[in-house]
This record gives structure tokens, C-alpha cells and sequence, in this order.
């Protein structure tokens, strides 16, 4: 059973928004099991959910749905299930975790601002790029701007202009999640006092908050953040927790 401690830790995790149970498998596997040959077995997908609060019919729900999207394939071994990401599956884990696991010191330390030809200017070209205003977009300094757009090295960003780049829709969300990942680093117990089932739900909940509102915006370069953002208190927060409880081995997590 979950210690007292680790319970009351992850609680607020459990409760914000977006908790969608087909969602969390896929943060859950994400996490643990990304690679090929990687499985976990039906018994402990169990205790996994059963620790967020899925119920097993959720749980099953949720398995077939993602079977049924290609994103997990499932096979007897004996008596016990065990589940995999399929191909595409673990490419679309593989695309999305070069954002979820990047530090805070890996954002950009050089940016650069363009202006486009016209305001819908190519779409696929500006998907790393946030947009200012109108024709205006910041990004990298290393991205490549769209055809014909001016581009020019980005120096000291003044305090107003790094508001008007935050995601006014997350804002709340960024909020909520740092109160959740500052509750749970003052009352959770030391690694060493964890059981890898319970490493294992804690960096489930972890990711998928984190992934579920840093995945919606582009990553903005560190010179255009204020320091007190709570999005960037969140990055730093979540890099913490991840290295602190670093990722069990697949045969030291057990359903009992």
C-alpha cells in the first residue's frame, strides 16, 4: 500500500484538470516504457492506475481505445497481459519528450524576431516561432524564418514584451500546476523511501501535467522569460522531481 506521506504528496497532482485516463497511459508509458522491448505488465498497469484513481473499468476503456489508435498492442504472456507502445506509438513518445524532459538550461539562449511578409505567412515555417503581434514572431536564433521574412538577433527584452509572449490560456493552468509540484516536493518522502510502483506514479502524474500544458505552446527562449513566470517555476520544479526520482527499472516495479 501507498505510504500516508506520498499520498497526501501526490493528491493536488490527481485533482487538476485534464485528467483524461487514456491520456495518462500514454505519460505513463511514455515514461516508462519508450523504448522498443520495453512492456509493462498488466498486473502493474493495474496499480498504477488504481494509485491515480482510475478505476479498472476505466482502465479497460481506456487500453482499447488506445489499441484501437495504434498507440498501444497488447499479448498474452501465460496468465498476464503485457502491454507495449506500438511503432508509431513510440515515435510520437520519442517526438514529444525532447520538450518534456529538457531542462530549463537547455531553452535557447539566443532568440531573433521576424517579420513576415504577410500575417498568414507560412504556417509550417512559424510553428517554433511565438507569435508578438500581427506579422511580428520571436523564436530561437537558430530557426529557420519563413521565405522572404525579416530577421534580425534579438538583444535585452523589455519586462512588457516577455508578458505579451506567455500563453494568456495556460496562465491559470501554469499556476495551479506549480502550487501541486511545490506541495508535492515540501511533503514527499525521500527517494529511498519509495517503492518503484510509487516512483513510477508519481513521475506518471508529474509528466502528464507538465506535458499536457507545455506540449501547447512553442518553447520560448530563456532571454524572452521572466524569471517569475510560473511556467518556467513549473520546467524547473518538474527537472527536479524527475532527476531526484529517477526512473525505476522494469523489474523492480510489482504489483503487490
Amino acid at each position: 500500500m501507498p505510504t500516508d506521506d506520498f499520498t497526501l504528496a501526490i493528491q493536488p497532482l490527481k485533482q487538476l484538470g485534464g485528467q483524461r485516463v487514456w491520456s495518462l497511459m500514454i505519460s505513463l508509458f511514455g515514461d516508462l516504457a519508450r523504448h522498443e522491448g520495453d512492456v509493462i505488465d498488466g498486473p502493474v498497469l493495474s496499480a498504477i492506475m488504481a494509485a491515480m484513481d482510475v478505476r479498472p473499468e476505466a482502465a479497460r476503456v481506456a487500453l482499447h481505445r488506445l489499441r484501437k489508435d495504434n498507440w498501444i498492442a497488447s499479448q498474452k504472456h501465460g496468465r498476464t497481459s503485457q502491454h507495449s507502445l506500438t511503432t508509431d506509438g513510440r515515435r510520437q513518445s520519442h517526438a514529444a519528450s525532447r520538450r518534456i524532459y529538457a531542462s530549463p538550461d537547455d531553452l535557447a539562449q539566443n532568440w531573433q524576431m521576424v517579420l513576415t511578409d504577410e500575417a498568414t505567412s507560412d504556417a509550417k515555417a512559424l510553428s517554433d516561432f511565438v507569435n508578438l503581434e500581427g506579422r511580428i514572431y520571436v523564436g530561437a536564433a537558430d530557426l529557420a524564418p519563413p521565405k522572404n521574412a525579416f530577421a534580425i538577433s534579438g538583444k535585452d527584452a523589455p519586462d512588457w514584451m516577455k508578458r505579451e509572449l506567455e500563453p494568456q490560456q495556460l496562465a491559470e493552468g501554469y499556476v495551479q500546476l506549480r502550487a501541486a509540484l511545490e506541495h508535492a516536493v515540501l511533503v514527499l518522502p525521500p527517494p529511498p523511501d519509495l517503492v518503484p510502483r510509487e516512483i513510477a506514479t508519481l513521475r506518471c502524474l508529474v509528466v502528464h501535467n507538465w506535458r499536457r500544458l507545455a506540449l501547447k505552446h512553442p518553447a520560448v527562449p530563456r532571454p524572452l522569460i521572466r524569471d517569475d513566470w510560473p511556467g518556467l517555476r513549473c520546467h524547473i520544479l518538474v527537472a527536479d522531481l524527475l532527476a531526484r526520482y529517477p526512473r525505476p527499472q522494469q523489474d523492480s516495479i510489482t504489483a503487490v
